[in-house]
């Protein structure tokens, strides 16, 4: 028995370091270590007690598989890693010989962070070979990325560590017991010291339970609720107005929109009550320092970017920045010195490549018109059939018969059922790689802790002889993993202390510090803006989606309750949906007014519909819920479905305002009992 150091690579912002046991070539044991001082030992109950059943259980794939079957069925036959190739290389360039290599398209998202495995020889495959680009980042997070590029440019915000320094901290959509672990002591931390902690959710989730405030605002509201704060917080004369003037841009335009709404009228929109609204301005202009933590559940709407930006000009408004423990615990990824053109080289592209967003691949699939029409596609640390919006579009577009699959997972997910070809993927605790973060500043490096199990690869490799099976020799397409990792991050960044990114120690994170320093907007980084400055007006914004400034929709329907969908404590999205502990059915949260209404009693099977699909799900009656919205975790496999629907069925399929991002909290429905 041997004890070996890790990093887990799941799409959390936390990025823990592991400590994992290893007995008789086999995982026995996860727990955290304190290689990384931000996770400082404390993993999540998933991640410690799923990962040896999805590295070792028997839903791993073992062998290269053609499907024998029809689509979706799942049937398969074993073959070699030569005959898989082959099959892959005489479909795709059968395809490209009738359509173009803009017919063949990568279908992948962020199973695995880690930078090798998440984007490195795969998009080096793809560019060469012409296919489709696809902009992924629509699906989550890509609308609260935008919303700060355009707000503050390519630069960090604070570090979470600093919030123990808050003497009031907002979690704002941001479930930070589930989904950002670390984040929770330190807040409870700062709270024992006296500091005020201010949860906006329209669900009473975890901290929120020994928070100060509870705002309970109804689901894509958020940026009346930042601009009825912006406009008493200037009645109340908490604009720092020196501040404003040489460091804002666009104030006026930004305060004419907010100036609309009183905290009466954002009170009415936002069905808060309006005492809340003024004791939160209150908190925000007299303590100091303040911090706001932005989660993804805010952005998930049509309004989801103007919501951020809007929260986002509050510290610049009142000024709150440029001290420990103030501003904004976002921005994460900026602090790290990637190089991701030398790692996936944009540069082999041919020109003219289009790119397709990935939250319309499913309507692009069923579009006829569409020129050159998908004919070919990689399903790669991916699910999508689990995770898009409007599964069931997208299921009709993955049983097209004409439709050439390729999938590759560690494990057959529901996805992979429609693949014509499937390839296993090793873990990765089974191959080199190097991690930065979205949600924390610590550079991590990690190496295999077992030897790839079965026959499975690393996707680096996969790709590699994807490549030379399609004829590409030069030596960017024989890369090591080693040399991969160096091609990923700057190696002559002083924070590397002149060690290799493929040579930093497993044992101990490397901090992303500046000059020695935690990183504080408008201490020691600024933003770096077209203007130098926090732009509320956003010209960068404007260019690319047309929304110089942040706006208000109001999204309604025929139907009358806005089902959320968050994530869950068993799954990292749909990561470990298929393993025992995920299996079970996720129960519908509802409100006893809402319950009352329709005759509904606790525990009853009801079914959840609208004009895209129906789910039958189990009720759960809770006040943690507030009225007209409903709540059912994401991420659950089709093993619990009672009639092969999950809660994606229901999403819709339009854009936020910015990033053309998924709006799964549009998601209108009505309820009843089975």
């Amino acid at each position: 028995m041997s004890d070996h150091a890790s990093v887990c690579p799941l799409d959390c912002p936390d990025t823990c370091s592991l400590t994992v046991t290893v007995e008789h070539a086999k995982i026995v044991k996860i727990r955290g270590s304190r290689a990384n001082p931000y996770t400082a030992g404390v993993i999540c109950t998933k991640v410690a007690g799923s990962y040896p059943e999805w590295v070792h259980g028997p839903g791993r794939l073992q062998t290269p598989l053609r499907r024998i079957g029809a689509k979706g069925e799942g049937r398969f036959a074993p073959v070699s890693w030569d005959e898989a190739l082959d099959i892959i290389h005489e479909r795709v360039t059968s395809v490209i010989a009738a359509h173009g290599p803009q017919a063949v398209l990568p279908l992948n998202y962020a199973g695995p962070h880690g930078m090798l495995a998440y984007a490195s020889m795969d998009l080096r495959f793809f560019h060469k070979l012409g296919a489709s680009l696809l902009d992924r980042s629509p699906l989550c997070g890509g609308i609260r990325t935008q919303a700060w590029l355009g707000t503050f440019g390519t630069t960090p915000g604070i570090a979470p560590e600093q919030v123990r320094h808050s003497k009031l901290t907002i979690a704002w959509g941001n479930n930070v017991t589930w989904s950002n672990l670390h984040l929770t002591p330190i807040i409870n931390a700062a709270r024992r010291d006296g500091a005020k902690v201010v949860v906006v959710d329209p669900k009473r989730i975890k901290i929120a339970e020994q928070a100060d405030m509870h705002v309970a605002l109804k689901p894509g509201t958020d940026v009346v609720l930042a601009w009825a704060l912006a406009a008493e917080l200037e009645r109340r004369g908490a604009f720092d107005r020196a501040f404003i003037e040489r460091h804002v841009a666009g104030f006026e335009e930004f305060m004419a929109g907010a100036r609309r709404y009183s905290v009466a009228e954002a009170a009415r929109i936002c069905q808060v009550p309006e005492a809340q609204i003024r004791q939160l301005a209150e908190w925000y202009h007299t303590l100091s320092p303040a911090s706001i933590s932005v989660g993804n559940g805010l952005e998930r709407n049509q309004n989801g970017g103007s919501g951020i930006r809007a929260i986002f000009a509050l510290p610049a408004l009142a000024g709150k920045f440029g001290v420990p423990g103030g501003g904004l615990v976002n921005g994460a990824g900026f602090v790290f010195p990637k190089t991701p053109a030398k790692l996936q080289r944009p540069d082999l592209l041919p020109p003219g490549t289009r790119t397709l967003n990935i939250v319309d691949v499913g309507a692009h699939l069923l579009d006829p018109t569409l020129s050159p029409p998908i004919k070919a596609i990689f399903v790669y640390n991916h699910n999508p059939v689990v995770v898009h919006p409007d599964q069931n579009r997208m299921r009709r577009g993955l049983a097209r018969e004409d439709l050439f699959i390729v999938g590759c997972d560690v494990v057959m997910t529901d996805s992979l059922a429609y693949a014509d070809v499937v390839l296993p993927a090793s873990s990765h605790f089974e191959y080199d790689d190097i991690y930065a973060a979205y949600g924390q500043h610590w550079l991590q490096r990690a190496e295999p802790v077992i030897q790839p199990q079965h026959e499975s690869l690393p996707n680096t490799e996969i790709f590699r002889r994807l490549a030379a099976r399609f004829g590409y020799t030069d030596p960017i397409f024989t890369a090591s993993d080693a040399q991969l990792m160096d091609d990923a991050v700057d190696g002559a960044d002083p924070r590397l202390g002149g060690v290799a990114p493929s040579r930093l120690p497993t044992d101990r994170a490397t901090a992303m510090t500046v000059s020695g320093e935690p990183a504080i907007l408008f201490k020691n980084v600024f933003p770096k803006t077209a203007s130098g400055k926090v732009e509320l007006a956003s010209e960068y914004l404007d260019k690319k989606y047309g929304s110089r400034l942040p706006t208000y929709r109001a999204y309604e329907t025929k139907f009358p309750l806005i089902l959320i969908t968050p994530a869950s404590d068993e799954r990292i999205t749909s990561t470990f949906g298929g393993l025992k502990a995920g299996d079970v059915t996720p129960p519908l949260e509802m409100h006893p007014d809402d319950a009352r209404a329709r005759g509904l009693a606790d525990g009853v099977r009801v079914r959840v519909w609208n004009e895209l699909g129906e789910v039958h799900l189990p009720l759960r009656i809770t006040d943690e819920i507030r009225p007209g919205v409903i709540c059912s975790l994401k991420g659950a496999w089709m093993k619990t479905s009672d009639n092969g629907q999950t809660v994606s069925a229901l999403a819709p399929g339009h854009h936020a305002d910015i990033c053309g991002g998924a709006c799964y909290n549009d998601c209108r429905v009505e309820v009843a009992a089975l």
